[in-house]
């Protein structure tokens, strides 16, 4: 039965980030051409273009894209429940487990995103890579505050690092 959760959570897990992603690439005006965006955007279409026709976007949010990862993120949590026995859990513990669940998908996303853009930017810094052009999108409006505090020390950022252990910091005080 661990098997199966483990199996259903990870599923999950990987759906939800790719919907996140997608919302980031929308939030930070990422370059659609892309075409790590563009398998981003066919892979979540299925889910996102139903809830469009139901849920318009209010100015430049993309309310259909929210309402599928707290659906994703609900559906998870009701299907991993049910499979435990404990049954349907209560609208305030299914509300405080959606905000839960969330905010640490928002946290990881960018943990695993920073990981990889930084381990990119030591390999091939004068390539072109749709992978560094996309991640570059997500993570450096989160980079560059902490930039202008924490210049480049002889001539290596350490900005990635620090955010790395804000954000792991952050997801010890939520659990």
């Amino acid at each position: 039965m661990s098997a199966l959760i483990y199996l259903i959570q990870t599923l999950f897990g990987l759906y939800q980030a790719l919907l996140l992603l997608r919302l980031l690439l929308q939030f930070t005006r990422a370059d659609f051409r892309n075409p790590l965006a563009r398998a981003i955007v066919q892979l979540t279409n299925p889910v996102i273009l139903p809830l469009r026709r139901i849920l318009p976007a209010v100015k430049k949010v993309d309310t259909a894209s929210i309402v599928a990862i707290l659906l994703a993120i609900a559906v998870e949590i009701a299907v991993v429940q049910l499979l435990l026995g404990v049954g349907m859990p209560g609208s305030t513990l299914l509300l405080r487990s959606l905000a839960h669940y969330l905010v640490e998908l928002v946290l990881k996303t960018y943990l695993f995103c920073i990981i990889i853009y930084a381990v990119l930017s030591f390999i091939g810094q004068d390539d072109f890579s749709p992978a560094r052009s996309m991640l570059a999108s997500i993570c450096e409006p989160v980079l560059a505050p902490v930039r202008r505090v924490i210049p480049p020390l002889a001539g290596i950022d350490f900005s990635p690092l620090w955010v790395l252990i804000a954000i792991q910091a952050l997801l010890i005080l939520i659990r």
